[in-house]
């Protein structure tokens, strides 16, 4: 018989990682770091981090977005529209001003032609950054402005402007619209909207 006594366990995949919803960023923290990487003159990445934010897109989808994407002729387009991986369902976002202008910098200074990646592999420019790479950016981004990076991800950049938005307009309906989620029961867990509309009543209680 086996000693289970010494039989190897394996290791808790979870082990001394925090799990569940990464929070969004606040505006205080946005404006941060752009302007560290305006700073460092990290254009890709400020082009990277200004569309993951307008955009709202799983990282996948931001990632394989391409200049024909985004872009007519010379011209940045103020909306988009592409079809989710996950889902199969088109979904549009807005590129604002700041955005448009960094990315019109972005694409003529790597030279980069309709049909090329927006944000290329260094290893290999016929493929798109990785969603391992990206992971590994949007941690660099996070350490630059002090924050705990265990607390958020690539899914902190997609949930931030619906946070926002939210937190003004309390309008589930518009985030789920530009999330592109299939059902509104969705968005509320993804954006956790209804733990923080519950806090939010109970701090505000006087008692």
């Amino acid at each position: 018989m086996y000693d289970l006594a010494v039989i190897p366990r394996k290791p808790v995949w979870n082990k001394d990682k925090l799990i569940g919803q990464k929070l969004p960023l606040t505006v205080q923290q946005i404006y941060g770091i752009r302007v560290r990487l305006d700073f460092k003159q990290k254009f890709r990445d400020l082009a990277l981090f200004n569309l993951g934010i307008d955009s709202k897109l799983r990282g996948i989808d931001l990632l394989k977005l391409k200049v024909k994407d985004v872009a007519t002729g010379i011209s940045i387009q103020s909306r988009a529209m592409i079809i989710q991986q996950k889902t199969g369902r088109p979904v549009q976002f807005e590129i604002t001003k700041p955005t448009r202008e960094i990315l019109a910098e972005y694409i003529k200074s790597k030279t980069l032609a309709f049909n090329d990646y927006l944000f290329q592999s260094r290893k290999n420019k016929s493929h798109h950054l990785s969603t391992r790479q990206y992971q590994r950016i949007v941690k660099k981004w996070i350490d630059s402005i002090g924050l705990d990076s265990n607390l958020y991800s690539t899914h902190s950049i997609r949930r931030t402007k619906p946070s926002l938005i939210y937190k003004k307009t309390k309008n589930i309906r518009v985030c789920q619209l530009l999330l592109g989620h299939a059902k509104l029961e969705s968005t509320v867990r993804y954006l956790g909207v209804e733990v923080e509309d519950a806090l939010e009543v109970s701090e505000g209680l006087d008692i």
